[in-house]
């Protein structure tokens, strides 16, 4: 055969069979129903998805309720179809004060205490550098006050510093100390930026016994409590509060076609949580619906529940609506720590996280370029017309402050599929974390696209032979490889 002639015929042949499966995601998509979706989920009965709110068991009953009547299945060891995650709420204490030698520090303006409960007294302080397991080693600390700087050498996020803070509460605890201090000084982080975040109530996921153990970051002003020899430490604190709150992360799973390749799962997943009731706009709405941020990431992982239940692909699909994103990836982390599906059985998130639009002729992709699966996308979008742009604004660090983080930092490929938008702008910022955030605002046809080109850009990486990578020198690839075994 002249090969001018077969070269023809497979192009046709490919063309063709993106067509269909364009064809077959219209054919069964119900737009009608996926807006009457995201209008509920976004609605003033739901009072912004917060998740220390009552009114969120009707957001995850909803979500539940919507995967089982599409024919997902619950995920062994799950709740029916909720991972169950104990939070905490800790109010800021009534006061607050730290007097480490010459040096007297106070709760809002130098010192934040952070967890815990109430305690006073003198204590004798033991300095441990960065507070590593190493640093504990040998040292007595029972019964006294534990001192070290924030974070860890190389980790200086903000994310790092709270993990790398709850690791070392926990060794204080088993050590016995009655206290943990924490040096603050990032120059990277400025005191006046989380003073303002933090002194306020926050949620955590309660670690048990270690929650309970006195948490405190201070304010190290050029590091003058780093070279100033301490030996003691008088505290004050009173009116610390901490109670417990039910979190539910809402997970499922289609079992895919292909004998060996349905042992391996494609996660869809999105955070249903958003910021609740705040401060009044001018026309005196309190209420941040998220219909952005990210109600519309929750009905598009609902509505590919619903196709790939009908049109299973050759891999497994793991369907995974996060709560707590908006106080720190909570919902995500407990998951990624407590998986119910072996992680590296996971070999690819697809995640969704928005902040808005400002242009719908694209779909922008946080992390494009990373993985060796970004291609499929970039043709999936393109089958709806649109096309795939990366990341406008690193700067903001958008990668790292959405839930497919939490499955990167495991060496899971994880991008995120987000609204178009060329820039973090005004129109950006006209509707992120604000009461205008509502469906009414909200172009709808674009919406229906870009839920249909989720679902494709799924289908084509579910079905695809080969096994999604991080590009070659990608920060991931190492824990990559260690997870999946790879040489």
């Amino acid at each position: 055969m002249n090969k001018s002639v077969l070269s023809l015929g497979l192009v046709l042949l490919s063309g063709s069979l993106a067509f269909s499966q364009k064809q077959e995601i219209e054919k069964n998509f119900n737009g009608k129903e996926a807006i009457s979706e995201f209008t509920y989920l976004a609605s003033d009965e739901l009072m912004g998805r917060d998740p220390a709110r009552p009114e969120m068991k009707l957001a995850y009953t909803f979500i539940a309720d919507q995967l089982k009547k599409a024919g997902a299945m619950p995920v062994p060891g799950a709740d029916g179809f909720y991972q169950n995650i104990p939070f905490r709420l800790s109010t800021p204490p009534k006061s607050g004060s730290v007097k480490l030698g010459g040096t007297e520090f106070t709760q809002g303006k130098n010192m934040l205490v952070l967890d815990g409960k109430s305690f006073s007294g003198t204590y004798e302080v033991v300095d441990l550098g960065f507070g590593m397991p190493e640093d504990f080693t040998g040292k007595d600390v029972k019964g006294k006050i534990v001192i070290t700087n924030a974070g860890a050498p190389n980790k200086l996020s903000p994310n790092q510093l709270f993990s790398e803070g709850r690791a070392k509460t926990a060794l204080a605890k088993e050590a016995g100390a009655i206290a943990l201090i924490e040096r603050f000084n990032i120059p990277s982080v400025p005191w006046q930026m989380v003073s303002g975040f933090l002194n306020r109530t926050q949620m955590s996921v309660d670690q048990g016994a270690a929650s309970d153990l006195p948490y405190i970051w201070i304010e190290d002003v050029k590091n003058q409590m780093t070279g100033e020899k301490v030996k003691s430490a008088e505290v004050a604190v009173d009116g610390k509060v901490n109670s417990p709150v039910e979190g539910k992360n809402v997970i499922a799973w289609i079992e895919g076609t292909d004998p060996e390749l349905k042992k391996e799962f494609i996660m869809l997943s999105a955070h249903y949580d958003h910021v609740g009731v705040g401060t009044p706009d001018a026309e005196g709405d309190s209420i941040f619906n998220g219909a952005r941020d990210n109600a519309v990431g929750t009905v598009a992982v609902m509505n590919a529940a619903k196709f790939f239940a009908k049109n299973p692909p050759k891999r497994s699909i793991l369907l995974a609506l996060w709560t707590a994103e908006e106080k720190g990836l909570l919902g995500s982390g407990y998951f990624a720590n407590n998986p119910l599906v072996p992680l590296n059985q996971i070999i690819y998130n697809l995640n969704i996280d928005n902040a808005g639009y400002n242009d719908t002729s694209i779909i922008t992709v946080i992390g494009l370029g990373r993985t060796s699966a970004d291609f499929m996308i970039e043709e999936a979008v393109a089958d709806f017309g649109l096309t795939a742009k990366a990341d406008p604004s690193p700067e903001q660090g958008l990668y790292d402050r959405s839930d497919n983080v939490n499955f990167a930092r495991k060496g899971i490929p994880a991008p995120s599929f987000t609204l178009g938008f060329t820039a973090f702008d005004d129109k950006i910022q006209q509707y992120y974390h604000k009461a205008a955030d509502e469906v009414e605002s909200f172009d709808l046809k674009y919406a229906e696209i870009y839920w249909k080109s989720f679902i494709l850009s799924a289908q084509k990486i579910a079905n695809w032979s080969q096994k999604p990578t991080w590009v070659a020198g990608d920060k991931y690839e190492g824990v990559s490889k260690e997870l999946y075994g790879d040489k």
